[in-house]
């Protein structure tokens, strides 16, 4: 995963994360994204409305950059 450095992390604006009141799981490239999902399960503290919310902002940032999302909804993530 590119890594973003505190100074560049706390540069973004919020729209640039999944969870944005948190600043949580930013949403600059690719491989933050597929990043984004695959920690989405581990972000504490919100509500149901919040993570829909934020999978909508992953789903969004997931097509601008390419990236396959196979899941319709959050609630999919890591159920096989």
């Amino acid at each position: 995963m590119a890594k973003l450095s505190t100074e560049d992390r706390d540069d973004l604006d919020k729209g640039s994360f999944a969870f944005p009141k948190e600043r949580k799981e930013p949403l600059e490239n690719a491989s933050h994204v597929r990043n984004a999902i695959a920690r989405f399960n581990q972000v504490k503290d919100v509500s149901d409305d919040e993570r829909d919310a934020a999978w909508k902002r992953i789903k969004t940032a997931a097509k601008k950059h390419g990236v396959e999302v196979n899941e319709k909804s959050w609630r999919e993530i890591g159920k096989d």
